[in-house]
């Protein structure tokens, strides 16, 4: 089970990696980073994102997951389901040059991270990636 260092040199191995990072969403830290950040500046990227991740996990419509159960109350909302996983897996945002994916990552515990991936446009394949991403968030070891 890969640690922090070891799973961003894994997502480095991408193509078209520019840079990629393991951040708190809750404190805008970043708890790991490599390769180049947008702007030049790793921890503001890192609190940039995390604003981003906050408002899309704590957004009312963003988490609700569209199934009801026999109460016919959704089962969305903060902590997600499971009440351990965040209520949104993942962010796309795309730029004229670049993209930019935020994977929250699901623990036993109730996890404030996700891992920020940013990709060349050009040279980086957007669902080879989120694929990638996803597994190695889900193997992701903390602490």
């Amino acid at each position: 089970m890969p640690g922090i260092d070891e799973s961003l040199l894994e997502a480095m191995r991408l193509p078209g990696a520019r840079g990629a990072s393991v951040v708190d969403w809750i404190s805008g830290l970043a708890l790991g980073a490599v390769g180049d950040a947008p702007g030049g500046d790793a921890e503001a990227t890192a609190a940039e994102t995390a604003e981003l991740a906050r408002l899309a996990t704590e957004s009312g419509v963003l988490a609700l997951t569209g199934g009801d159960d026999d109460t016919g109350e959704t089962d969305g909302g903060p902590g997600g389901p499971s009440g351990k996983e965040p209520p949104v897996q993942d962010l796309i945002i795309t730029n004229a040059d670049s993209y930019h994916l935020l994977r929250f990552v699901t623990t036993t515990f109730d996890s404030t991270v996700f891992v920020h991936l940013w990709l060349d446009r050009g040279e980086g394949n957007l669902a080879l990636a989120r694929i990638r991403l996803a597994e190695m968030a889900d193997r992701l070891v903390l602490g």
